[in-house]
């Protein structure tokens, strides 16, 4: 009898401790909710910095104010363009994969980001595990332009030219997207351009109009005006199919290079680890913005995208093993 009222009492207390258990877990679950959603509604509570690793007037400056301008509109706090123009943008990548994971330092990425780590021993960041994407921003082609007081007004005359005579092209750096989509065509046209590399996709345009070098491949957000002024001659786009805004200006691939296409794009990411419900949050208001900004960027001949965060990381990934395949048959060797 005392070991059965025993038994009797300690399930009742067993029972009980359970019941407890569980109601305070159903308490720290509902606390729990009511917390993320309020910090969801929070943030941003103070500004945001973007760190774009290329100079100022270029594509991704331009991609990256144009956006920040409107994710400011949508979320009543700034989202302030910081330019750090260095080291193939691992200067702005390593400051981006240091920060603290709160949502407040992104980084506006580009082609280059996912080819630096190819070129260089020690790039200080890992672009596939460093970050987390947030989302794609728009695509756009790159335009193969030249001098106009060149005698070149094909890819094909550009070619037969490069053969006979040195001819010397611009980039916004060693490693940028333009960089490599410049030693492509070197490699599939079968010429050998030398490359001098400048602060920005701007400065790089204006050595081409100045006459420091005598071609350029430059995304077409940072050149358009310059193309309707005439103070360049833009003779292909690298997309494979002609683009909207300037349809007079064949592709790569149909003027003499078969099967050669580059696309450009842009995107946002933050620093790995950063809470799932602000990447989400950056992605919904992206995204948001984007569409809302889909005439502004037809108008510089670019293609809005957007997405998952996850699509975005997937991209990444392509894009670097791509890069990393265009860097070693072009014999682009690590820094």
């Amino acid at each position: 009898m005392i070991f059965i009222n025993f038994y009797e009492r300690s399930s009742g207390i067993s029972i009980f401790l359970k019941l407890e258990n569980l109601f305070l877990t159903l308490i720290f679950f509902l606390f729990s909710t009511l917390l993320v959603a309020a910090n969801v509604k929070s943030y941003p509570t103070r500004p945001v910095r973007v760190l774009v690793g290329l100079g100022a007037g270029g594509g991704a400056d331009t991609i990256a104010r144009i956006t920040s301008q409107k994710l400011t509109e949508i979320l009543g706090q700034s989202f302030i363009v910081d330019n750090r123009p260095s080291a193939g943008g691992s200067i702005a990548c390593e400051i981006v994969a240091h920060a603290v994971p709160d949502g407040y330092t992104l980084l506006a990425m580009s082609p280059t980001h996912t080819a630096t780590p190819s070129l260089r021993n020690n790039p200080g960041y890992d672009v596939i595990k460093d970050f987390d994407p947030i989302a794609l921003t728009v695509f756009t082609p790159y335009v193969l332009s030249v001098r106009t007081a060149l005698p070149i007004y094909t890819v094909k005359d550009l070619i037969s030219t490069a053969k006979i005579k040195p001819l010397i092209y611009a980039s916004s750096g060693i490693g940028g997207g333009n960089h490599l989509t410049a030693e492509l065509f070197n490699h599939m046209a079968g010429i050998s351009m030398t490359h001098v590399p400048y602060k920005s996709g701007a400065q790089a345009v204006s050595a081409l109009i100045m006459g420091e070098v005598q071609v350029s491949f430059t995304a077409m957000g940072g050149l358009i005006s310059h193309i309707k002024s005439g103070r360049i001659r833009a003779i292909a786009v690298t997309s494979p199919k002609r683009s909207a805004i300037s349809p007079e200006i064949p592709t790569v691939g149909e003027s003499g290079v078969p099967g050669y296409e580059v696309i450009g794009w842009y995107g946002l990411a933050t620093t790995a680890n950063t809470p799932k419900f602000i990447i989400e949050q950056l992605n919904k208001n992206t995204n948001h913005a984007i569409h809302q900004l889909k005439d502004k960027f037809a108008e510089i001949g670019t293609e809005i995208a957007g997405g998952s965060h996850e699509l975005f990381k997937d991209f990444i990934k392509t894009e670097f093993i791509k890069w990393a395949k265009v860097i070693k048959y072009a014999g682009i060797k690590p820094e």
